[in-house]
């Protein structure tokens, strides 16, 4: 019964840190951006790379930036669900 609690403990962790992951690399990159637009002369460049940011997340979200980035976190929490599956599946066949 351990061995089950504890793949689902890691298989909860791994979603959860899979989710989140693709939040913070935007967010940073969206933060980062808006700090360095303080900086004479970068205003311009940066204004581009972030409109080129929230362009790219509404592909993703029929419209609106941040149901795109719901979806690539779905997505990423889906894939690091299915690598910690594996994972798991790998450890246990090669005791």
């Amino acid at each position: 019964m351990t061995v089950m609690t504890n793949f689902l403990r890691s298989l909860l962790l791994s979603i959860i840190f899979s989710f989140v992951a693709p939040m913070l690399l935007f967010g940073s990159v969206l933060l980062a951006l808006s700090v360095v637009s303080y900086i004479p002369g970068l205003q311009g460049v940066t204004e581009v790379v972030t409109t080129l940011i929230k362009d790219f997340l509404c592909i993703f979200g029929s419209g609106t930036p941040v149901g795109g980035l719901f979806v690539i976190c779905s997505t990423f929490s889906f894939v690091g669900a299915l690598f910690d599956t594996y994972a798991y599946y790998r450890c246990q066949i090669l005791r």
